[in-house]
């Protein structure tokens, strides 16, 4: 699987512009590493990138959301894709004030039945695993593309 990914990738992959992806490394919320003046990042990055993503869409501000990434380094105290990469599922809930980060069905039912108000409910692994199905895909794609033999070089004609 690859392993760095440019912005344009990170794109690609994702659907969020250049622009977002920099002011969210310019406020540190992904910080990529960098090779001279590109910004290169890990699945590790993708990973964070996409439950950001994910967050937005479910209309969290960028405040709430790096109160969410700091939540989820404490909780785990490593990368988020290191951890999710296990066997069990987990999910992050919030009535949007409490946080949750569960593995257990019975207590994701529990913290449901026990709400006052609707609570927002993400699957951190799924969208882990549709990260790395992505990228899975677009490998796939490109080494067909490369695979494929050269009508021009091959001597055929091509019309």
């Amino acid at each position: 699987m690859q392993t760095s990914f440019t912005s344009r990738d990170v794109v690609a992959l994702t659907g969020i512009t250049l622009r977002q992806l920099q002011w969210w490394d310019e406020r540190r919320i992904v910080v990529p590493s960098r090779e001279g003046h590109r910004r290169l990042y890990s699945t590790e990055d993708l990973a964070e990138v996409a439950v950001i993503c994910e967050l937005r869409r479910r209309g969290f501000s960028l405040q709430r959301v790096r109160k969410v990434m700091r939540f989820l380094q404490r909780e785990f105290s490593k990368r988020l894709a290191e951890t999710v990469s296990g066997s069990s599922d987990y999910h992050l809930l919030t009535d949007g004030r409490t946080l949750y980060l569960e593995t257990s069905a019975r207590q994701i039912v529990d913290i449901l039945k026990n709400s006052r108000q609707p609570m927002l409910t993400i699957c951190l692994s799924d969208t882990v695993r549709q990260v790395r199905a992505t990228i899975r895909n677009a490998e796939k794609k490109a080494s067909a593309i490369s695979a494929a033999p050269d009508p021009v070089r091959s001597g055929r004609k091509v019309s």
